[in-house]
């Protein structure tokens, strides 16, 4: 089983990324779970969203305690959430910056695998705003064998209809600009 931790801030699409992740990995015949994280936070709280991805039936209903992925929309939650913690040991952290692996390591002490893509930048030109939801699946889908990269179009087509295009766009953009550090 493949245990996924999302963290962002309340609006910024860490829930929707985690059914989109469970909804592909269902459709590719696995067993999947998403749910959410949150209390009554308000937009731009820190917010975390689960998925467990298995291909035998998931048992456990339980919060996430020890991810094999996190994955991080807002580089400023390094500063006030330990995102690493209980991060396996062969886990790896895909992370929205413009810093180098140097840089991150230095700054939050993650040891872990990273996967580096300045999403917010690749969301701006190809959506227009600043979510970066869609985005950073497509640096989770580089970093891992988790789920290939077609899985997730049908997902994001059923759930963003007409302005889907633009979403697939964005994962795909993200998944070619990607930077894996071990």
């Amino acid at each position: 089983m493949i245990e996924i931790r999302f963290h962002g801030r309340g609006g910024q699409g860490a829930v929707t990324s985690a059914e989109l992740t469970a909804l592909a990995a269902i459709e590719q015949g696995k067993y999947a779970q998403a749910f959410p994280s949150f209390g009554p936070e308000r937009r731009g709280a820190p917010v975390m969203a689960y998925v467990r991805v298995s291909d035998e039936p998931i048992r456990t209903r339980e919060k996430i305690y020890e991810p094999d992925i996190v994955v991080v929309l807002d580089p400023t939650l390094l500063d006030i959430v330990n995102v690493g913690a209980g991060l396996k040991d062969s886990g790896v952290v895909v992370l929205n910056t413009t810093k180098s692996a140097e840089e991150v390591r230095q700054a939050s002490g993650i040891r872990a695998k990273l996967a580096l893509v300045d999403a917010s930048r690749i969301a701006m030109e190809t959506m227009g705003i600043p979510i970066t939801n869609t985005t950073l699946l497509g640096a989770m889908l580089k970093a891992t064998d988790l789920l290939p990269l077609s899985a997730l179009e049908g997902p994001l087509q059923d759930r963003f209809g007409r302005i889907a295009g633009k979403n697939i766009q964005a994962f795909q953009r993200a998944y070619e600009e990607t930077v894996v550090k071990e």
